[in-house]
């Protein structure tokens, strides 16, 4: 156990180090969401039936669990540059915990996900949006946000040692830009055709979204949805747990033996 704490922390600090070495790309990705909360907050607003300010304390939490299901491109990206470039090689043949390096990449990316998620919520203060739940309530919101986005991260780290090749992490990463698309992140499921608003609330992003609006006091959960909408704070729990038992453990398999 001290060896995966002291060879994690060395794996997070690398991590960190890769970040600070490439500062442009991590502003690029936090302003990202930040300027979807301005287009979609002043642009998709006057289109739906919510006022502005009241679409944008709506649009601030799905942007929030959006933001964190990008981990799932960023570990893939990340894990596959490591094993293309045969720096994962490099590290089998050191002395190193197996389950550090995956572990030091997502507790890594959690920190840089903490600080990142600063921007966003003072630019949705600037726009409107407010905490109206309790102090607790908002802790247990953002806990909830960073532990999706450790799931996330963990699936995408497998998927990015799977494939091996930057280029396929990049493309299928990309791809995953449609999952907030499909959930109640940017607009209410309740008229949408009843196959896909099943569809979208059994979407993790769904729960999480649907338990921050909640728990900061922005929007109430809807009536008659899907058990993970319904109970948000357990079907936000149930995901991310689901998420982490399935692919931590693929993650560390996959790393351990390599292209067997």
């Amino acid at each position: 156990m001290n060896a995966l704490a002291h060879d994690g922390l060395a794996m997070t600090g690398r991590q960190l180090r890769r970040v600070r070495n490439s500062p442009g790309l991590a502003i690029l990705t936090q302003m990202m969401p930040i300027n979807m909360l301005l287009f979609f907050g002043y642009v998709f607003g006057s289109a739906l039936a919510m006022p502005g300010r009241e679409y944008r304390s709506f649009l601030v939490p799905g942007l929030l669990v959006a933001t964190a299901a990008g981990g799932l491109m960023t570990g893939m990206f990340q894990a596959a540059a490591d094993t293309h470039r045969g720096v994962m090689d490099r590290f089998r043949t050191m002395p190193v915990s197996r389950a550090a390096v995956p572990l030091g990449q997502a507790a890594a990316d959690l920190v840089v996900t903490t600080l990142g998620t600063v921007p966003l919520l003072l630019v949705g203060l600037a726009v409107g949006w407010r905490i109206e739940g309790s102090a607790m309530e908002a802790a247990a919101a953002v806990g909830l946000l960073l532990f999706f986005r450790f799931a996330c991260t963990c699936a995408g780290i497998f998927l990015g040692l799977l494939t091996r090749s930057e280029d396929a992490a990049g493309q299928l990463g990309a791809s995953s830009f449609v999952l907030p698309l499909l959930s109640n992140a940017y607009i209410p499921t309740g008229n949408l055709p009843g196959w896909l608003r099943t569809l979208a609330e059994w979407n993790p992003i769904s729960a999480v979204t649907t338990a921050l609006r909640d728990l900061f006091g922005n929007a109430p959960v809807p009536a008659d949805s899907s058990w993970p909408v319904a109970h948000p704070v357990a079907g936000s729990l149930a995901w991310s747990l689901a998420l982490t038992a399935v692919f931590l453990p693929l993650a560390v398999r996959r790393y351990a033996h390599g292209e067997r």
